[in-house]
């Protein structure tokens, strides 16, 4: 199998030719509804098969798509494709959506990729690093503090129920807002993954399980140096049910607000 830094360039390129497409595409209108406030567009299907086939083709690798879906991720190796994250955003016609693409080895990403077409922006990495930001290497992230760092914070319905509370998102949200005046909702995982790797946001909180959303910006965040868990603290993987991204120092600082949000809604349930 070909080296990391190959199949680094290879997706690249890839991510690269489909570009044109996908800005060309944006503000495509809902064509497949996959539930409730969710669709995809005939862009996602496009775009997905063709960076498919010519990532099968040039690499001999198999893809696990948003849309079509693919081989499991828990062992062997496989490419991980999200066509056009932020989908609401894309059909809207808003820049803050893109292209995200992992390769995964037995669970673990070893190469993110975050293409943002519309904005002319490229992360990309491979395990350890460094992070490439438009192909240039950038330094590790230094330690932070909340205080001083904007947040990327994801979406929510106050009354929706699920594996993790609107109600916990909105206490969550409010308790930030005490610590940080500077929470940003940007509507697409991958930008709050790829922002964190950069140093734009001190951190992210993802509420999402999807690894399709997930495992690019996980790999982005690591190999800059953050730190990344789900919100309970624990070490991050393919299966994990959410993602908590941050520079050192505020991983922390974040790890406990969480804990200190989830204690006071169950003692709110309980009374």
């Amino acid at each position: 199998m070909p080296e990391l830094a190959e199949l680094l360039s290879i997706a690249s390129e890839v991510l690269d030719s489909a570009a044109p497409r996908f800005v060309e595409g944006i503000g495509a209108p809902s064509a497949v509804e996959k539930g409730r406030n969710d669709f995809a567009t005939e862009l996602d299907l496009e775009l997905e098969r063709t960076i498919s086939q010519r990532l099968g083709e040039r690499t001999g690798i198999p893809v696990h798509g948003e849309e079509f879906g693919g081989p499991q991720l828990t062992s062997g190796t496989a490419w991980v494709l999200d066509p056009i994250d932020g989908t609401f955003n894309y059909s809207a016609g808003s820049p803050m959506c893109g292209m995200l693409l992992a390769l995964v080895r037995d669970g673990v990403p070893v190469i993110g990729l975050t293409w943002l077409p519309v904005l002319g922006q490229r992360y990309a990495a491979v395990a350890g690093g460094p992070l490439l930001v438009n192909g240039t290497p950038v330094p590790p992230l230094e330690p932070m503090k909340m205080s001083t760092a904007m947040i990327g914070f994801g979406s929510f319905n106050l009354d929706g129920a699920g594996r993790i509370p609107g109600i916990f998102r909105f206490n969550l949200l409010g308790a930030l807002s005490r610590l940080s005046g500077r929470q940003r909702m940007y509507g697409s995982t991958g930008i709050d993954l790829a922002y964190t790797a950069s140093g734009i946001l001190g951190g992210a909180v993802v509420f999402g399980h999807h690894p399709w959303d997930n495992a690019a910006g996980v790999a982005l965040v690591r190999a800059a140096g953050g730190v990344v868990t789900d919100l309970l603290g624990r070490d991050w993987t393919i299966e994990s049910g959410s993602v908590l991204a941050a520079a050192p120092g505020v991983h922390e600082e974040l790890l406990d607000l969480i804990a200190d949000t989830a204690d006071r809604v169950r003692g709110e349930v309980e009374q």
